[in-house]
């Protein structure tokens, strides 16, 4: 075990951030250069849109969502990068994916004119836009995460979507007050490996800042492991004080407080 003098580099890839940025989803990234600031790591941050190459390894992938439009844009971008991001995903690249990249992180998505996506399946799930009575979930979330330690995950919703869970497949967390993953199953998002698929916007990581952690803490873990160097001193400044938490904290209170007097 050997540790460097050097400040940690973790290297991010930002998706389309020019196409899929639908409610903010670029604040993600923002927010994630904010964190590396406060624990003294630098991010080597590439944003790749249609046509760019990827770059040969990563540690922290991100993508946000779109409408019918911009999926339509970036589908088979996105399909042709499929076979490594399926690997990075394998290999515990940590990952991202909020709304229509969540769907398209999946087998498959059918659109509301009826199209039929592929995914690039790096998530067990299929999504159906249902092609009758413009059904929307709409609203503000409150919901449990299923990984430990990740409590209270709050956000926004608004999908015509539905996305089924595969068999293989875990849920990100459980509904308290919301639609989730289609209305029916009370699940939101998916949850494998390092990777994590959702429907919340807000952007997500702004008011969950422990999500952004659980997913910094493994590009981080997983940057450490492909350079044989490790400075745990970096993963102990995660525990201590964070004004990026208080401000998250002060948030998520606020949201949980908000809607659950407006559901009476």
């Amino acid at each position: 075990m050997s540790k460097s003098n050097s400040p940690l580099s973790i290297r991010v890839v930002s998706l389309y951030e020019d196409v899929l940025n639908i409610y903010s989803d670029r604040g993600n990234r923002l927010a994630l250069q904010a964190r590396a600031v406060e624990l003294g790591v630098n991010l080597d941050v590439h944003l790749v849109s249609i046509g760019d190459r990827l770059p040969p390894n990563a540690d922290l992938v991100l993508i946000g969502g779109g409408q019918d439009r911009e999926q339509d844009i970036v589908a088979a971008d996105l399909l042709s990068k499929g076979e490594t991001l399926r690997s990075w995903a394998v290999a515990n690249v940590a990952m991202l994916a909020v709304c229509g990249g969540f769907q398209l992180f999946g087998r498959w998505f059918r659109n509301s004119r009826g199209i039929f996506l592929k995914g690039i399946d790096v998530f067990d799930c299929v999504s159906v836009t249902p092609t009758f009575d413009n059904l929307r979930l709409v609203g503000d979330v409150i919901s449990q995460s299923a990984i430990d330690g990740l409590g209270t995950i709050v956000g926004y919703e608004n999908h015509a979507g539905q996305t089924f869970l595969g068999d293989s497949a875990v849920p990100f967390a459980q509904i308290e007050i919301g639609y989730g993953n289609n209305g029916f199953d009370r699940t939101e998002g998916v949850w494998r490996n390092s990777c994590v698929g959702t429907y919340l916007h807000g952007a997500v990581f702004p008011n969950n800042l422990q999500l952004l952690d659980w997913l910094f803490k493994r590009a981080i873990e997983h940057r450490m492991s492909q350079d044989g160097n490790f400075d745990l001193a970096v993963l102990e400044r995660m525990s201590e004080y964070s004004k990026l938490g208080e401000a998250s904290e002060f948030a998520r209170q606020l949201i949980s407080i908000a809607v659950r007097e407006e559901q009476g």
